[in-house]
């Protein structure tokens, strides 16, 4: 049986458990994909368990954590025309690979797909989906879906030579609130970024809260904004965490780490050309500027 045109990379640390269950899924499929797995140096038994349980499996063992990078790195790995991502908690529906890939070649300019996530084992829509389906940006007559510019990193599928072309996840941001820039910088360069419904993916993040995540996503945001957008919104918007921070722990940490990260942003500043940055300022008024982040992706 022919293999998927869809590869599945799955970038992971420190979650065996979780890991094999979501393998076990990927390689239920019917598609049959390729799967690289990036680990982020585990110190479990990640790796032990890859060899004994998944030899089918290809893994690429970091060195050392490179957080969302590691999707590079399986990109680069591949050589299937379209990668879909999975975390160590996410798996895609059966068919839902086949269906990306349909979309794919029939819509040359479509760079990345932000599927449609649901939530636990009861299935739950996940509340982005609605977000992207109202997206103000509205449908293109050579795109599928819905334009946005915003999805979840554990529910997209891409286009390889588009990912690659636009760079990939930014390294500066590491983790937490990473997809928007991708969004921008796939646009940035004509790839069309959309919603497509009929592609499913699930998503079983552990329960309870992730408590270091808020302030690893106001810093990310807060990057975001100097590396992509106008210096005077970018300024109003790290003024307004400042006010935060008197009263905000999240925000002091924020604060505090993207200022350490400032001058790497200021010298890998791009900024939108005016036609994304207007579709930009339309999503901030549409969703407050907080649509497409995972507050379950791994660190």
């Amino acid at each position: 049986m022919q293999r998927s045109p869809v590869g599945v990379v799955i970038a992971t640390r420190d979650r065996s458990a979780g890991l094999a269950l979501t393998l076990r899924h990927l390689l239920a499929l019917p598609e049959r994909p390729e799967i690289v797995v990036a680990d982020n140096a585990s110190t479990d038994d990640t790796r032990a368990l890859l060899a004994r349980d998944f030899p089918q499996v290809r893994v690429l063992a970091l060195p050392f954590n490179r957080g969302a990078l590691a999707r590079t790195h399986g990109v680069r790995a591949l050589r299937t025309p379209y990668v879909a991502f999975s975390d160590d908690d996410s798996w895609w529906e059966p068919g839902a690979l086949a269906e990306a890939a349909r979309l794919f070649a029939v819509h040359p300019r479509l760079g990345l797909l932000a599927a449609r996530t649901l939530v636990g084992p009861e299935n739950e829509p996940d509340p982005l989906n609605k977000v992207l389906a109202d997206s103000p940006l509205g449908t293109a007559t050579d795109l599928p879906g819905t334009q946005v510019l915003g999805f979840l990193a554990c529910a997209c599928v891409v286009r390889r030579t588009a990912y690659l072309d636009a760079g990939g996840f930014h390294p500066l941001l590491f983790f937490g609130a990473e997809e928007t820039l991708l969004a921008y910088d796939l646009a940035a360069r004509g790839w069309g970024v959309t919603h497509c419904p009929g592609v499913v993916a699930h998503h079983h993040p552990a329960p309870g809260p992730r408590t270091d995540r808020p302030a690893v996503q106001r810093r990310n945001e807060l990057l975001t904004a100097w590396l992509r957008r106008p210096l005077p919104y970018a300024m109003a918007r790290t003024r307004a965490v400042a006010a935060e921070a008197r009263r905000d722990p999240h925000a002091r940490r924020a604060l505090r780490e993207a200022a350490a990260r400032l001058p790497g942003a200021l010298r890998a500043r791009r900024a939108l050309p005016p036609y994304l940055e207007r579709a930009a300022r339309l999503l901030d008024t549409d969703t407050g500027g907080t649509a497409g982040t995972d507050p379950g992706g791994p660190v």
